[in-house]
């Protein structure tokens, strides 16, 4: 199970309407070993794609040095699709390499009219995709 905070739930989903129609892309990191999500990390869609996202190479290892640096790891890892329900897509599937993140999914389609607002998590190891509960809270 996910259990996120408001704050970051809201955040998440404000990131996704912001870039939309645009995949939008981050990294929520917690303390090491804790499974706790506390800092949200917009990250720029490289791709700048409505079907893609990649993160940039020199942002992702800025990013990956300033967790090490502060104890962290990435606890959740999200993106949106913006005409597809939130579900990882094949791409999604192979590109998943921490197997101990949870992989959120934000649906846009709404914004277009052409689907139902979803904020889903799910966790993906060696290429298997399991749909988690997500639990939001006030606080931890």
């Amino acid at each position: 199970m996910l259990t996120i905070t408001q704050a970051l739930y809201d955040q998440i989903v404000a990131h996704a309407r912001e870039d939309h129609p645009d995949e939008a892309c981050g990294v929520v990191a917690g303390p090491v070993g804790e499974g706790r999500p506390e800092r949200f990390i917009p990250m720029l869609n490289a791709a700048r794609s409505p079907t893609f996202y990649e993160f940039d190479s020199g942002d992702l290892l800025k990013l990956y040095r300033e967790m090490d640096d502060r104890d962290e790891e990435p606890v959740v890892i999200y993106h949106s699709h913006t005409a597809t329900e939130a579900y990882p897509s094949r791409t999604d599937i192979s590109y998943a390499n921490e197997p101990g993140a949870h992989y959120v999914l934000v649906s846009t389609a709404d914004a277009d009219g052409l689907g139902d607002f979803q904020f889903r998590s799910y966790r993906i190891v060696d290429g298997e995709v399991s749909e988690e509960e997500v639990k939001v809270v006030e606080a931890y």
